[in-house]
C-alpha cells in the first residue's frame, strides 16, 4: 500500500474518533435518547384497561345502587317536594313558599326550640357521665365488669320498650316514682302531664338509654392513650384534673370528633319514646322537629311543609355536625 493511502485512512479514522468524542456531538445524542417517543395506544391496551376497571365496577355497583336508591334518591325528591307550592289546589308551581309558610309557623317554632334544649339536655351529661364511667371502670376485673354490664344493659333495651317502662314508673299518683316520693313526704308531680316537666322526663330517659353506648367508644379511646404519659405526668406532681385537662382529653379528640356526631344524630332522629309516651305534649313542650314533620306528612298530609321542614333539619344537622368535627379537629392529637 502506498504511504499517500495509509495517510489518507489515519486521516479518516481521526476526523470519525474526533466527531465520535466531540462534546457537542455526545450532547445530541444524550438529548436525543432522553427525549419521550411517541408511543401509540393500540386497541389491546384498551382492552387491558377496560378489563381492569371491570371488577371495580362490578364489587361497587351494589352499593352504589343501594346509594342511589335509598340515600340520593330520597334526598332529591324530598328536595323538589319542598319546592312545590300550591299542590293542594292542584296547580302546583316551584317556589319557596314551603318554607315561608314553615317559618311563618309557631308550631315549628316551638318544635325547634324543643329541639335545642333537648339537644343540650341530652348530648352535654351523656356525654359526661359516659367519660366520668370510662374514667372509673377502665381497670379490667370482676367488680368493673360487672358495673360496664349494668351502664350498657340499657343500650340492649329498644326506645319504644324504655319508653313503655317509664310510662309506668312516671305514672302520675300510682307509679314508682310518686310512691317513693309519698314514702319521702314530697307532692306528687305529673311528670308527663306538665308542660314544665314532660320534656326534663323525656331528656331523662334519652340520658339514661345513651350513657352506656358512648361509654363503650371512650373506653376504647382510653385504650389508647399511652399510659407511660400518665405515669410521667403524675411523677412531675399533676393532679388527676391537671391530666384529664392536658394529656386524656387532647388524645381523646379523635373519639370526641366520632361521638359528637353521633350524638347529634341521635338528638335529632330518636322520637320514639316522644310517640309512645307523650305525642308531642302537652301544649306542645314535647315536640321535637321530627314528630313535627311526621305530623304534617302523615296527619295534616301537607307533604311540601314537611319536606321543607326536613331539608332545614339536615341542612342544621349537617352544619352542626361539621362546626363540632372542626373545632375538635383543632385540639385533637394523634399518635404518629
Amino acid at each position: 500500500m502506498a504511504l499517500t493511502d495509509v495517510a489518507a485512512q489515519r486521516r479518516r479514522h481521526a476526523s470519525v474518533i474526533s466527531d465520535r468524542y466531540d462534546p457537542l456531538v455526545l450532547t445530541s445524542i444524550a438529548l436525543n435518547k432522553a427525549a419521550p417517543r411517541p408511543t401509540t395506544v393500540t386497541p389491546a391496551a384498551y382492552r387491558r384497561v377496560a378489563t381492569g376497571w371491570l371488577p371495580a365496577v362490578v364489587l361497587l355497583a351494589p352499593s352504589l345502587l343501594f346509594l342511589a336508591l335509598f340515600t340520593y334518591g330520597p334526598v332529591l325528591r324530598v328536595l323538589g317536594e319542598s319546592l312545590l307550592v300550591g299542590r293542594f289546589a292542584g296547580q302546583s308551581a316551584i317556589g319557596l313558599g314551603n318554607y315561608q309558610r314553615l317559618f311563618a309557623d309557631a308550631h315549628f317554632a316551638r318544635a325547634a326550640w324543643n329541639n335545642i334544649a333537648y339537644a343540650v339536655g341530652t348530648i352535654v351529661p351523656s356525654l359526661v357521665l359516659a367519660l366520668f364511667l370510662a374514667l372509673a371502670l377502665r381497670e379490667t376485673n370482676r367488680f368493673t365488669a360487672v358495673l360496664r354490664t349494668l351502664v350498657v344493659m340499657p343500650l340492649l333495651i329498644p326506645l319504644v320498650a324504655a319508653a313503655a317502662l317509664f310510662s309506668f314508673i312516671l305514672l302520675p299518683g300510682d307509679g314508682l316514682l310518686d310512691f317513693y316520693l309519698r314514702k319521702l313526704g314530697l307532692p306528687m308531680v305529673n311528670w308527663l302531664g306538665s308542660p314544665d316537666y314532660a320534656l326534663g322526663a323525656v331528656i331523662a330517659i334519652t340520658v339514661w338509654k345513651n350513657t352506656g353506648y358512648y361509654m363503650l367508644f371512650f373506653l376504647a379511646g382510653l385504650a389508647g392513650v399511652p399510659q407511660d404519659l400518665v405515669d410521667a405526668a403524675t411523677i412531675d406532681g399533676a393532679g388527676a384534673w391537671r391530666r384529664l385537662r392536658s394529656i386524656v382529653l387532647p388524645l381523646l379528640g379523635p373519639t370526641f370528633g366520632f361521638v359528637v356526631p353521633i350524638a347529634l344524630l341521635n338528638a335529632l332522629t330518636q322520637v320514639d319514646h316522644v310517640v309512645t309516651m307523650t305525642q308531642g305534649g302537652p301544649s306542645d313542650a314535647t315536640n321535637l322537629l321530627l314528630y313535627y314533620i311526621y305530623q304534617q306528612a302523615a296527619q295534616n298530609y301537607d307533604t311540601g311543609l314537611a319536606a321543607a321542614a326536613t331539608v332545614i333539619s339536615i341542612a342544621a344537622l349537617l352544619c352542626l355536625s361539621l362546626i363540632s368535627f372542626r373545632l375538635i379537629e383543632r385540639g385533637a392529637h394523634y399518635e404518629s
